[in-house]
């Protein structure tokens, strides 16, 4: 009978960079999984803050040296769209390679003024505003420009938002235009909800931006819902795109940047294949070529990566509680949570992760499927990005099996309600965070207990 290690093996490419067993034990990152469950117990959610480190310094390297092959005439500059993760571990760890922000809403103006007060940036760090603004989002940019955050830009979504600015902003800004890209043929609208659309931006320009005697245009911005692909689709709406910014460029002497928003893909398989470098040699080449057929200067490029940056680092681990043979063949191993809060996206969108198991990767493995915790039926996770099936090691009575969902660190703690009501009140794990020291070695500390049900019921009104 074939051992688990050895369908692992057979089947991918293993070990990996971040992958390696060692007595038939999972480590992640060279740290010893079944250390950290020893310490903390399970469900548990962990986050490997040098992977953050490690990616904005690949993508930045990238960049730089693509525009250096092509003699490229811009600067790159990397951002971090916060939305993929909140959390201040995350922001200050990015911050520490000198990256700048993109915003979404209102409270996230509310997040740069806490990195402020903490000396995490200074005024002048770039904060890309994007999205459709309610009043008290415009207010929190108004504030920041009038506060002396000189590179604070306010991307304009819709046409009437200028006005807002013009109104209130005491001296000299800029702005940027989200310009409203088709989406994906396969999708469900033709047009994207969010931007400006083409054939209005260079009126708009001329009729509003241009007689302003405040209000500067330095960036276009492009964004790709699908994000960053080698696909017929990708590469013709991005040069849609530089033409709309060339013909801009040729009456608008301010503008210097595009933001091509959309980022790399992360690693959701074991099996994950993606030419960074290509892809980046390509952007670089495409604009220069446009730009230079067109007779204008190569602008300043700017990217917004939030799941790249923050994606790889995070893990959720879970502990086989018990298992249950349904018919003649429907195994089911029944874990200690629920995909549906934990991991949001494996249930609302098919979002596939790489999965492993802890230990026991001497045993023989047998088909499975995961259930969780919360009496909907479609808490459970049967299929993985390789494969319809999932196969775990066969578990004789009174072994206990962990398993391991990896890459998991953008979106799901906001679109699960972290701290908040989870679906059949299952709370959310504690929280675990993974450095190194200065000697090379990793160390662990706890960023949040276990959910506790006072929390719940105060919310709940009990």
């Amino acid at each position: 009978m074939k051992k688990y290690i050895d369908l692992i093996e057979q089947t991918f490419e293993f070990p990996q960079k971040e992958f390696k067993v060692i007595n038939n034990q999972l480590s992640f990152h060279d740290v010893p999984l079944m250390d950290i469950i020893q310490q903390y117990g399970t469900p548990l959610k962990l986050t490997y803050l040098p992977k953050i480190s490690q990616n904005i310094h690949y993508a930045r390297d990238l960049f730089e040296q693509a525009m250096a092959k092509y003699d490229y005439q811009g600067k790159y500059t990397y951002c971090y769209c916060t939305k993929s993760s909140h959390f201040s571990f995350v922001l200050e760890e990015a911050l520490k390679n000198g990256i700048h922000l993109e915003t979404s809403s209102a409270f996230d103006i509310q997040i740069i003024r806490k990195l402020y007060e903490r000396g995490a940036i200074d005024k002048s760090v770039f904060i890309v505003c994007n999205g459709f603004k309610r009043p008290l989002y415009t207010q929190y940019i108004t504030e920041l420009l009038n506060n002396g955050y000189r590179n604070c830009i306010p991307v304009l979504d819709h046409l009437k938002e200028l006005d807002i600015y013009e109104e209130h902003v005491q001296g000299p800004y800029q702005i940027g235009i989200r310009v409203a890209a088709d989406e994906e043929p396969n999708f469900e609208f033709y047009t994207s909800r969010l931007g400006i659309r083409y054939s209005e931006i260079v009126r708009y320009y001329k009729e509003k931006i241009s007689p302003s005697k405040k209000a500067k245009l330095k960036m276009l911005h492009f964004f790709i819902n699908t994000g960053i692909k080698d696909t017929a689709y990708y590469w013709s709406e991005l040069s849609r795109f530089m033409y709309t910014y060339c013909e801009l460029k040729k009456i608008c002497p301010d503008l210097d940047t595009v933001d091509i928003g959309g980022g790399f893909p992360i690693k959701t398989s074991l099996q994950f294949e993606f030419d960074y470098r290509y892809i980046t040699e390509q952007i670089i080449e495409n604009v220069q070529w446009i730009c230079n057929k067109s007779n204008v200067p190569t602008p300043n490029i700017m990217t917004e990566f939030g799941s790249f940056t923050v994606g790889e680092s995070g893990a959720i681990i879970y502990s086989i509680l018990d298992q249950k043979l349904q018919n003649d063949k429907e195994l089911w191993y029944m874990v200690d949570g629920s995909f549906i809060t934990h991991l949001p996206d494996a249930w609302g969108m098919n979002q596939k992760y790489i999965m492993l198991a802890i230990n026991k990767w001497n045993k023989d493995f047998h088909r499975v499927n995961i259930g969780g915790l919360t009496c909907d039926s479609m808490d459970y996770y049967n299929s993985e990005a390789h494969s319809s099936e999932v196969f775990m090691p066969r578990l004789e009575q009174d072994e206990h099996l962990y398993i391991g969902f990896f890459h998991t660190g953008a979106y799901q703690e906001s679109l699960g309600g972290y701290g908040g009501i989870q679906h059949c009140l299952i709370p959310a794990p504690k929280h675990v965070l993974i450095d190194i020291d200065e000697k090379g070695q990793w160390q662990s500390r706890l960023f949040a207990e276990e959910q506790e049900s006072d929390g719940m019921l105060e919310t709940l009104g009990f």
